[in-house]
């Protein structure tokens, strides 16, 4: 039998704090055992207006299963992801569960940017650099903010939301602001999140300290002018060739860590990186050394990640009896 999880039993059985404590895991542990971290990511175009990507094989010490997602990016579209994972037993294959890929890929690529935003930021980040900037709205907004970092969104979607909630696990912040191609979305945003609206991507690099950028923009955003010292960027846009959210001499001007070098490298968005997430959970690389470095923070996206995700999402399931069983082969 397997399990069907939709997106509302997804919602049900994913807490923040469950799942980011199964992604530190991953980045401590994934490269234990000979396991492959990266897997393989392939991705095509389509003859319509959008690309398909599959994610192979999921894989992580201890589990005793493995993950295979497969999803449909069509930008036009809401949700602009759509698909499925497998999530398959090691034993003999059988498929334990089919669940909403766009759920769990937004909650494993939110979470495990909001773990790579806390650890590059460091504590307290920016409310030197901003009080120090002089910029008259990013100096108000810390000040204003008192404790904890003020945090800027561009792009006010799925996955930034589940980032500034992952954040809200992990530290305390202070004030948000937020732009959006769509006025409307970013409004939304902003009230759920007691943060007030920005005209440009500019604008939320002026007022915030640290910048949560994920949208699906093929220019950059934001310029090392746009930007000051002891900033932290997350950039959730560099997963497909052609995407750009940060420019160039932003990306050599800061610490730039991504999720995985290999497979950064096989996408082709990003220069070679100064470190991986994985590095710096485990200690291996120091991170931010001062308060006046900037960071940068652009994960590809993991196999294990999904697998990480979901096999939580289906313990849970099982446990509190969520979902609904099928038999596929009847």
């Amino acid at each position: 039998m397997t399990l069907l999880l939709t997106r509302g039993d997804l919602e049900t059985v994913l807490e923040p704090e469950t799942c980011l404590d199964a992604l530190r895991d991953g980045f401590l542990n994934a490269d234990a055992g000979g396991v492959p971290i990266a897997g393989q990511r392939v991705r095509t175009d389509l003859p319509f207006p959008g690309t398909a990507t599959a994610l192979i094989p999921g894989l992580l010490p201890g589990v005793p299963a493995y993950s295979v997602k497969v999803n449909a990016k069509f930008p036009a579209a809401r949700p602009a992801l759509r698909g499925v994972i497998c999530l398959h037993s090691g034993t003999d294959g059988a498929l334990l569960a089919l669940m909403d890929s766009a759920t769990v890929t937004a909650w494993r690529t939110g979470l495990a940017a909001a773990l790579g935003t806390h650890l590059l930021a460091g504590a307290g980040a920016g409310a030197g650099a901003g009080a120090g900037a002089g910029a008259g709205s990013g100096a108000g907004a810390v000040t204003e903010a008192g404790a904890g970092a003020v945090v800027g969104v561009i792009g006010a979607g799925a996955q930034a939301e589940l980032t500034v909630r992952g954040l809200g696990a992990l530290r305390p912040r202070g004030a948000l602001v937020v732009h959006d191609t769509s006025p409307d979305r970013a409004a939304e945003f902003a009230a759920r999140h007691s943060g007030r609206v920005l005209r440009s991507a500019a604008e939320v690099a002026t007022a915030a300290d640290i910048v949560l950028a994920a949208t699906w923009s093929r220019e950059p955003l934001l310029h090392l002018a746009d930007t000051r010292p002891g900033q932290h960027f997350t950039s959730l846009g560099v997963d497909e060739p052609g995407k750009a959210e940060l420019a160039a001499d932003l990306l050599d001007a800061a610490l730039l860590v991504v999720d995985d070098r290999e497979l950064a490298s096989r996408v082709g968005v990003l220069p070679t990186p100064d470190a991986t997430l994985g590095e710096i959970v485990r200690g291996e690389h120091p991170g931010r050394t001062t308060d006046t470095d900037r960071t940068v923070y652009a994960p590809v996206g993991l196999p294990w990640q999904d697998l990480a995700l979901a096999w939580t999402a289906y313990g849970r399931a099982e446990r509190e009896g969520v979902g609904r069983r099928v038999d596929l082969l009847a």
